[in-house]
């Protein structure tokens, strides 16, 4: 993504437009899948994973897979179809050193065995992994992560730990008062095997730091692999008045018995940048310790011997015992080093955005996406004794307590009238106690490799990189596309002028939201990952400090487009900003434990300060594509942690302060028992989401019967789905009325409600439900006036169109796709305007779609017309409709 950036326009859509073209070639056969490194060919692979759809009725989920090229590889089933073929697999492959540009997956072979396999052993007190390179020792309790790490029977980090601190104040006080920290350490209360080779291990850690943030740790282990990969999870569960975090970090003993002279220590700057030093330099001192020394230092090698004065004095040259580099911004780092505590810290360098990584001799650590997660933290202490310690700090403690407090005070909104005054003008849910980020969570990625020596610059940066951007394989998109999996797509095609304007604009505002990012600065440790909702063009300037028109929080599915874009393109920038977006929306924008657990905030201010608590933020349609792209264990957690929050519509009111009278907040005491009001877009189907997914991944047949309720009860309704919504029994998740009356809200569907129905008429049967679902795509467009979100919605006349057979819809289907009416229409003058001087604060470039919901719901309008009708398109593109000032 930040290589992106620095394309030009014109650079940027000749890179899609080539891109585009390659799945257009000859289809391959269905029952292999080419694969495709997503940043082309890495230098290195610490070992990777993936996930590969297949056509339904295609292979069996105990098909053997192999490699083309022959690399090991380790298989197993994500999901399969109703008929109970394999619809999704995953893989993993161990370390590569020289990875093929292409490989294809081949079915129905046996994989050639790994040289150095992965071995678990569990006893009662340990778990053992052996990777043929290192050894690891887990624990099952205690406060230890992992007892040790030995290679070549020698302990290379001797124990590891999750480190919290905690404050009781945000800051100083103003009258001097101090503020009182306490540092907690994490306790295992449960561990698992997930997986035990012989290419992968996956060890899943549970447990609390200390008395608060539940935390998930997975260790991920491969073939031959110095390397372990950790992806480290935690909930706030603090009272977000008295509990401020002030540091958490994952921190490593490293054991020393080198002289000082031979201990070396590393930071990756910007690039290939390299802070490279000793504990106790050799260079640049009065006299010479002998060039063979100071050039061995110098590349982290044995000194060796040191001559004269100098190795009678060696004792006088400090010892530089304590190291640090802090990027408290995204634009800012800076590296100190002390020789002991209660002496002086002296600045030792500085740059923008570091690399991430840090290294004491062997051991290297490195925090993935650092600068974007800012403020972060790399620490050496005790490097001159002979246990040194290594820590990577997820939230810098140089940063100071993070403070989580709700941003205003009420404004005096004591009542539910008042509430709505505040709704009306900054768009803003507030209610008192509703905006806390009890039960938030955030995701850390990280590497340490236990080398046998430090390593060379040149490798350093080759694990930098590894870091910066994990190697990933991908199916290419035309198989992506065969495999007929997340509804309606198609690959990119400008072989008319109509297509081609039309996905040139796609491209244009994929872009916009690629330059968006770098130019707003959208990172940091909660924020890396969203984007903005509306744009303030007086102020050129997103509205983040508005109410409901900041973080957007997946208002309006940017996530599915962005997902779609991937599909269909391979774009590895689209990938990483979907990437991040969903890391961030599963778990930031959620609550995962407390009174709203299982439900999103709506679009606020601060992530969690909203008062709307919805399953439409939450819903599983938005981590689906991540998860069967990169079988990535945590992503099936968070999915699985929503099959049953159906449940808590019982004790929380989930709607938007739109109603007079008493707040709608509290619960309806008037309803029967398990029965609730609920819609069928912006629930049901998002609830809808976690059962077709939970059923796809464990073939369990009560999720089946789940979704079939819905569907068949929803059918059976004097309305169907023209009444919007209706009372939902929890019990027997059917919908048991009234449903008597026509209801249509521009919300319901556009949260991934198109995109789950499409997948879920493709899998069952259920003639009442496709009738009346077909009944409102046709008449959403007829029937809203005035008409809102007309273009997201032509492809709700699309499908229908495509399902019916029916050219007059399809035809109907693209006049509103161009009309322009509440959106953007199509547009030729796609050019960016560059805005500096004492107008914004840095320059930064304007164009037109600056909204997150238009550009979303424009962009899968867009690529689903396209792959349902796209034998209807124009061939003459419509004039632009008028642009209309956005407020």
């Amino acid at each position: 993504m930040e290589d992106l950036i620095l394309m030009s326009r014109r650079e940027f859509v000749k890179s899609a437009a080539l891109t585009a073209t390659l799945p257009l070639a000859a289809a391959e056969p269905l029952d292999t899948a080419e694969l495709r490194w997503l940043e082309g060919v890495p230098k290195f692979v610490p070992g990777t994973v993936w996930g590969v759809p297949w056509p339904r009725g295609i292979h069996k989920p105990t098909t053997a897979f192999a490699l083309s090229d022959g690399t090991p590889l380790q298989s197993w089933p994500l999901a399969t179809w109703p008929d109970g073929s394999l619809k999704w697999s995953g893989h993993a492959v161990g370390v590569l050193e020289n990875a093929s540009a292409t490989l294809q997956l081949v079915p129905g072979q046996v994989s050639a065995a790994p040289r150095q396999t992965v071995t678990v052993t569990e006893t009662t007190d340990e778990v053992l992994i052996e990777t043929g390179t290192i050894r690891a020792r887990v624990p099952k309790r205690g406060d230890v992560l992992i007892t040790a790490i030995e290679r070549d029977g020698k302990a290379i980090v001797q124990s590891a730990q999750l480190v919290s601190l905690h404050c009781d104040a945000p800051e100083l006080a103003e009258d001097g008062g101090t503020v009182r920290q306490t540092k907690r350490v994490g306790v295992i209360e449960k561990l698992t095997v997930e997986q035990r080779g012989p290419v992968r291990a996956v060890i899943k850690i549970e447990g609390k730091h200390g008395s608060w943030l539940p935390f998930v740790m997975r260790l991920y282990f491969f073939a031959g692999s110095e390397c372990i990969r950790f992806v480290h999870s935690f909930v706030f569960d603090g009272d977000e008045s008295k509990d401020f975090l002030s540091g958490l970090g994952v921190r490593f003993v490293v054991p020393q018995s080198e002289p000082l002279h031979d201990r070396h220590v590393r930071f990756s700057g910007e690039a290939s940048g390299l802070f490279a030093e000793a504990v106790r330099p050799l260079t640049g001192l009065r006299r010479d310790p002998g060039q063979a020394a100071r050039a061995n230092q110098i590349a982290g090698k044995p000194a060796g011997e040191v001559a004269g004065v100098v190795a009678r004095n060696i004792e006088r040259i400090p010892a530089w015992s304590d190291f640090t580099l802090s990027q408290l911004t995204a634009d800012g780092f800076e590296i100190r080093k002390r020789t002991k505590p209660g002496h002086a810290w002296i600045r030792a360098g500085a740059g923008k955005r570091a690399g991430g990584v840090v290294s004491l001799g062997g051991v290297v650590l490195g925090l993935r996406d650092f600068w974007q997660r800012h403020p972060v933290q790399l620490d050496i202490r005790n490097a001159a004794s002979d246990k040194a310690t290594v820590t990577a700090w997820l939230y810098a403690p140089d940063a100071g307590p993070m403070d989580l407090r709700f941003y205003h005070d009420g404004l005096g909104m004591e009542t539910h009238p008042h509430e709505l005054e505040g709704l009306d003008v900054t768009y803003e849910d507030y209610e008192k106690g509703w905006g806390s980020p009890y039960g938030v969570a955030r995701t850390s990625e990280l590497f340490l490799w236990a080398l046998d020596a430090t390593p060379s610059r040149e490798r350093l940066n080759t694990l930098t990189e590894v870091v910066r951007k994990p190697p990933q394989l991908a199916a290419a998109p035309a198989h992506l596309h065969a495999a007929g999996v997340f509804g309606d797509w198609d690959l990119p095609d400008r072989s008319t002028a109509t297509r081609k304007a039309i996905e040139d604009q796609l491209d244009y505002l994929l872009e916009t939201y690629l330059r968006q990012v770098e130019q707003r600065r959208w990172y940091g440790f909660w924020d890396f990952g969203d984007v903005m909702h509306s744009y303030d063009s007086d102020r050129h300037e997103w509205k983040y400090d508005i109410g409901g028109f900041a973080w957007a929080n997946s208002e309006l599915s940017p996530d599915l487009w962005l997902w779609t874009s991937f599909l269909r393109t391979g774009g590895a920038e689209i990938f990483r900003l979907a990437e991040a977006m969903t890391r961030h929306t599963s778990e930031v924008d959620v609550h995962h434990i407390g009174r709203f657990a299982g439900f999103g905030s709506r679009h606020n201010v601060q992530h969690w300060g909203d008062s709307s608590k919805q399953p439409r933020v939450s819903t599983a349609a938005y981590k689906r594509f991540f998860y069967y792209l990169t079988a990535d264990e945590r992503t099936g957690d968070l999915m699985r942690d929503l099959v049953d929050s159906d449940q808590r519509l019982l004790t929380v009111k989930i709607g938007r302060k739109l109603a007079p009278g008493d707040s709608p907040q509290a619960p309806d005491p008037t309803h029967a028992a398990n029965i609730v009001q609920m819609s069928f877009g912006t629930e049901w189907c998002s609830l809808a989401a976690a059962w077709l997914t939970e059923w796809e991944r464990t073939s369990d047949s009560r999720w089946r019967e789940r979704l079939l309720a819905g569907m068949q009860s929803i059918g059976a309704l004097p309305q169907g789905w023209l009444a919007g919504g209706s009372g939902f029994d929890l019990a027997t998740k059917r919908f048991v009325g009234p449903g008597n009356k026509l209801s249509f809200s521009h919300l319901n569907v556009v949260f991934g409600g198109i995109e789950i129905n499409s997948e879920l008429l493709s899998l069952l049967t259920v003639p009442e439900y496709e009738k009346t679902w077909l009944e409102y795509c046709i008449q959403y467009n007829i029937q809203t006036r005035p008409l809102n979100l007309g273009e997201s919605h032509s492809r709700a006349t699309a499908y229908a169109a495509k399902r019916k057979g029916d050219k007059t819809l399809a035809e109907r289907a693209w006049k509103e796709f161009f009309s322009g009416a509440a959106g953007l229409g199509v547009r030729t003058d796609l050019v960016f305007t560059r805005i500096s001087g004492p107008a914004v604060l840095n320059p930064v470039d304007e164009g037109f779609g600056l909204s997150t919901n238009a550009a979303s719901q424009w962009g899968l309008a867009a690529i689903q017309n396209l792959a349902l009708i796209g034998e209807y398109l124009p061939t003459e593109l419509p004039a632009a409709p008028r642009r209309r000032r956005e407020r």
